[in-house]
């Protein structure tokens, strides 16, 4: 019988890549840079420097700091590297949104009894004022960010770490997500349930369980012989994901 639901943040709950997205083209068109494809171009010089963050090889001003400079391909200071950080970061603020089925997903969880929780590979002060902007916070009764972890997600340790906080055990706990490596085959090794939020389609050939919308979940009643509560054999996927820099 499930106890707790823990969800991600960004792609999941919140449209992060949207809002960085639009964040990056306006900043380029502001800079006047003639960059082809601005999203791409910044999707990749963040992976690579938010991946050294993740390692512990850079800060998180430093791995920001690092995106400027490659993206503009100038040699900054510190400070006129936070300055432009800043005017992107500005943009991507104001572009958050949380997706139109989080809601009403949150209040069926809270319909049901579930604990609620948050658990985001990104830095902890950031990913608190998403979900404070978003008005998702009352919604939500624990909130953990890596930045908080000596190891986020995948590492099983995360998984067990919120579960303690949420007062649950970790087989009547159900992780949904967007990633399949971070979310839902960390959660599994942690022992917890797990669904595969697939908003785009992409994983039609990955053996997991797996919605398209949060609309999807809990609509069966939660008596522990849920289809959400049974879970299939995982595959692994052929190639590691790429790290995904919460800005």
């Amino acid at each position: 019988m499930l106890s707790a639901l823990v969800l991600d943040l960004d792609d999941t709950l919140v449209d992060h890549t949207s809002a960085a997205g639009a964040a990056i083209v306006s900043w380029a068109q502001e800079l006047g840079l003639e960059t082809l494809n601005p999203q791409a171009c910044w999707a990749e010089i963040s992976a690579f420097h938010y991946a050294r963050y993740q390692r512990s090889e850079l800060t998180f001003a430093q791995q920001r700091r690092e995106r400027v400079r490659g993206f503009l391909g100038r040699e900054l200071d510190d400070q006129g590297a936070d300055a432009c950080f800043d005017d992107y970061l500005a943009r991507y603020e104001a572009a958050w949104r949380a997706y139109d089925d989080v809601v009403p997903a949150l209040r069926r969880a809270r319909t049901a009894g579930l604990r609620v929780g948050v658990l985001t590979n990104g830095d902890a002060e950031q990913q608190r004022a998403k979900v404070d902007r978003l008005d998702l916070a009352p919604r939500i009764d624990v909130l953990v960010a890596s930045s908080d972890l000596p190891a986020g997600k995948p590492d099983p340790t995360a998984f067990r770490h919120i579960t303690d906080l949420l007062g649950t055990a970790p087989e009547d706990t159900l992780m949904v997500g967007d990633s399949l490596t971070d979310d839902v085959l960390g959660a599994l090794a942690a022992g917890l349930q797990a669904v595969l939020l697939d908003r785009h389609d992409r994983h039609r050939s990955v053996d997991v369980r797996r919605i398209s919308s949060l609309d999807e979940l809990l609509r069966d009643p939660l008596d522990g012989t849920t289809d959400l509560d049974e879970n299939r054999p995982m595959a692994r996927p052929l190639t590691p994901p790429t790290p995904r820099a919460n800005s």
